[in-house]
Protein backbone atom coordinates (compact mmCIF):
# COMPACT_ATOMS: atom_id res chain seq x y z
CA UNK A 1 0.00 0.00 0.00
CA UNK A 2 1.71 3.73 -0.73
CA UNK A 3 1.91 5.90 1.99
CA UNK A 4 -0.94 8.20 0.09
CA UNK A 5 -3.39 5.63 0.98
CA UNK A 6 -2.40 4.87 4.17
CA UNK A 7 -5.00 5.77 7.11
CA UNK A 8 -4.05 7.17 10.58
CA UNK A 9 -4.85 4.82 13.39
CA UNK A 10 -8.02 5.54 15.13
CA UNK A 11 -7.58 7.41 18.38
CA UNK A 12 -9.82 5.92 21.14
CA UNK A 13 -12.82 7.38 21.90
CA UNK A 14 -12.77 8.48 25.69
CA UNK A 15 -16.69 9.14 25.50
CA UNK A 16 -19.24 7.16 28.01
CA UNK A 17 -17.85 4.18 29.56
CA UNK A 18 -14.52 4.33 29.14
CA UNK A 19 -14.31 8.21 30.28
CA UNK A 20 -16.34 7.08 33.58
CA UNK A 21 -14.01 3.83 34.47
CA UNK A 22 -11.33 6.72 33.88
CA UNK A 23 -12.51 9.33 36.13
CA UNK A 24 -13.60 6.57 38.68
CA UNK A 25 -9.74 5.02 38.73
CA UNK A 26 -8.53 8.91 39.27
CA UNK A 27 -10.74 9.75 42.11
CA UNK A 28 -9.59 6.55 44.04
CA UNK A 29 -6.12 8.04 44.12
CA UNK A 30 -7.23 11.59 45.22
CA UNK A 31 -9.34 10.25 47.86
CA UNK A 32 -5.80 8.68 49.09
CA UNK A 33 -3.63 11.76 48.89
CA UNK A 34 -2.66 13.79 51.90
CA UNK A 35 -3.71 16.80 52.77
CA UNK A 36 0.13 18.00 52.60
CA UNK A 37 3.29 16.37 51.75
CA UNK A 38 4.21 17.53 55.40
CA UNK A 39 1.97 14.68 56.63
CA UNK A 40 4.89 12.28 55.25
CA UNK A 41 6.79 10.67 58.15
CA UNK A 42 7.53 7.41 56.67
CA UNK A 43 11.06 5.34 57.63
CA UNK A 44 14.05 7.16 55.89
CA UNK A 45 16.15 3.85 56.64
CA UNK A 46 15.83 -0.19 57.91
CA UNK A 47 13.82 -2.58 56.72
CA UNK A 48 10.18 -1.99 55.90
CA UNK A 49 7.36 -4.66 56.03
CA UNK A 50 4.55 -3.93 54.13
CA UNK A 51 0.97 -5.35 55.55
CA UNK A 52 -0.62 -7.85 52.80
CA UNK A 53 -3.04 -5.81 51.73
CA UNK A 54 -0.33 -3.65 49.83
CA UNK A 55 2.17 -6.21 48.80
CA UNK A 56 -0.32 -8.76 47.89
CA UNK A 57 1.71 -9.69 44.85
CA UNK A 58 5.25 -9.64 45.16
CA UNK A 59 7.77 -8.75 47.94
CA UNK A 60 6.70 -7.82 51.12
CA UNK A 61 9.85 -6.44 53.22
CA UNK A 62 12.05 -3.75 51.75
CA UNK A 63 15.93 -2.28 52.70
CA UNK A 64 15.45 1.52 52.17
CA UNK A 65 19.60 1.42 52.04
CA UNK A 66 18.64 -0.68 48.42
CA UNK A 67 18.15 2.14 45.89
CA UNK A 68 16.10 -0.57 44.54
CA UNK A 69 14.36 -1.82 46.36
CA UNK A 70 13.15 1.89 48.18
CA UNK A 71 12.17 3.11 44.57
CA UNK A 72 10.39 -0.39 44.78
CA UNK A 73 8.58 0.13 47.90
CA UNK A 74 7.50 3.92 47.37
CA UNK A 75 5.75 2.38 43.99
CA UNK A 76 4.14 -0.47 45.58
CA UNK A 77 3.08 2.36 48.10
CA UNK A 78 1.59 4.66 45.95
CA UNK A 79 -0.56 2.25 43.72
CA UNK A 80 -1.55 0.23 46.30
CA UNK A 81 -1.54 2.23 49.59
CA UNK A 82 -4.50 3.59 51.70
CA UNK A 83 -5.08 6.79 53.07
CA UNK A 84 -3.88 5.87 56.38
CA UNK A 85 -0.86 4.06 54.87
CA UNK A 86 0.56 7.07 52.77
CA UNK A 87 1.58 8.80 56.24
CA UNK A 88 2.71 5.64 58.01
CA UNK A 89 5.09 4.28 54.84
CA UNK A 90 6.26 7.28 52.56
CA UNK A 91 8.51 10.14 54.20
CA UNK A 92 8.34 13.48 52.45
CA UNK A 93 12.00 14.27 51.59
CA UNK A 94 12.55 10.81 50.12
CA UNK A 95 9.52 11.05 48.04
CA UNK A 96 10.81 14.67 46.86
CA UNK A 97 14.27 12.92 46.20
CA UNK A 98 12.83 10.18 44.05
CA UNK A 99 10.16 11.68 42.24
CA UNK A 100 12.00 12.43 38.94
CA UNK A 101 12.77 8.80 38.36
CA UNK A 102 9.85 7.38 40.80
CA UNK A 103 7.01 9.14 38.17
CA UNK A 104 8.57 7.09 35.37
CA UNK A 105 7.99 4.08 37.43
CA UNK A 106 3.83 5.01 38.30
CA UNK A 107 1.66 5.02 36.15
CA UNK A 108 0.05 7.31 34.33
CA UNK A 109 -3.32 8.32 36.74
CA UNK A 110 -1.50 8.26 39.72
CA UNK A 111 1.77 10.17 38.04
CA UNK A 112 -0.76 12.97 37.26
CA UNK A 113 -3.25 12.78 40.74
CA UNK A 114 0.30 13.52 42.42
CA UNK A 115 1.50 16.25 40.48
CA UNK A 116 -2.02 17.75 40.13
CA UNK A 117 -2.00 17.40 43.73
CA UNK A 118 1.10 18.52 44.76
CA UNK A 119 3.00 21.08 42.47
CA UNK A 120 6.31 20.52 44.42
CA UNK A 121 6.84 17.33 42.51
CA UNK A 122 6.53 18.62 39.27
CA UNK A 123 9.06 20.97 39.79
CA UNK A 124 11.16 19.01 40.94
CA UNK A 125 11.01 16.96 37.88
CA UNK A 126 11.58 20.03 35.98
CA UNK A 127 14.70 20.83 38.14
CA UNK A 128 16.44 17.48 37.38
CA UNK A 129 15.44 17.91 33.80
Amino acid sequence: MSSSTQHAAPTPDLAGPVAEDLALYRQKFRLRLPESLDELHGPTQGVVELPLHMAWSGMTSYDLGNPRQRMGLYRTVLHEGLRDDLPRYLNQDLLLQLWPVLRTLVGRTVRAVWEDAFPQLASRTRAAA
